[in-house]
């Protein structure tokens, strides 16, 4: 008998956002894990799941000198919308979420790092 898929959790959507940003340069990702790991809770349940960030993460501009943990937050944020990217290729959804979430034109220090993560057409 099939039965439906569990729904995506945040702690699932951190974890994809955290593996898929990770290239070792930022600290601040573990900490992201951590905050997070427990959090059973569907996605799809957070109404503004921007404000949830800002309240645990702090504002994002206090990111701007971790383009990793900038990404990290973006990807949450676009797969809080875009469920159905939870599987994709890391590359697919680095360039995906840097076209939705800074509207193709992400901060200059996020374009380096996604060029570093072989990243460029976004």
């Amino acid at each position: 008998m099939p039965t439906e898929p569990q729904p995506v959790t945040l702690s699932q959507a951190v974890h994809v956002a955290v593996e898929v940003c990770d290239d070792g340069s930022s600290n601040a990702l573990d900490d992201l894990l951590a905050r997070f790991e427990d959090d059973d809770e569907p996605i799809s349940a957070i109404e503004d799941i921007e404000a949830r960030l800002d309240e645990i993460l702090g504002p994002p501009e206090l990111d701007e000198d971790d383009p990793a943990f900038t990404m990290a937050r973006a990807v949450i944020v676009y797969l809080a919308h875009r469920r159905d990217e939870l599987d994709a290729a890391p590359g697919e959804l680095l360039r995906l979420t840097a076209r939705a979430e800074f509207a193709g034109d992400p901060p200059d220090q996020v374009v380096r790092w996604l060029a570093q993560q072989g990243v460029t057409d976004v």
